[in-house]
């Protein structure tokens, strides 16, 4: 698995901002359209699980497991970002992941944070 299958985030230039601070240097808030959030929940494929159970008892990385995380938090993410749209911002600030356990057949990931409209100052 190469180092781009391991990340996510935002492109160069998104139309719609996602930030983890409370604030973007250089813009102001001009409004604020409140929480958003993008959800997803993936069960773990059958193959995975057991290749995790048998990786857990030598130690290591869960190469498949992380490769799923990574896409179904990229999904979070791609839905909180078309919510932010539809409702009419081009930023959501305090962006964080909320990641559970859904009851024993797979992971819930939640991305949320609030919407503002910014404007470069």
């Amino acid at each position: 698995m190469g180092i781009e299958e391991y990340g996510g985030g935002q492109g160069p230039r998104p139309d719609v901002l996602v930030v983890t601070t409370n604030d973007v240097p250089g813009h102001r808030v001009t409004e604020v359209i409140g929480e958003v959030f993008g959800l997803t929940v993936r069960s773990r494929h059958v193959g995975s699980q057991i290749g995790a159970g048998l990786k857990s008892l030598v130690g290591g990385e869960l190469k498949g497991l992380t490769k799923t995380l990574v896409e179904t938090r990229n999904q979070a993410m791609e839905r909180l970002v078309e919510q932010a749209r539809a409702r009419g911002a081009n930023g959501v600030l305090a962006f964080r992941f909320d990641v559970t356990e859904a009851a024993d057949v797979g992971t819930e990931v939640c991305a949320y944070g609030t919407a503002v409209v910014l404007a470069r100052e």
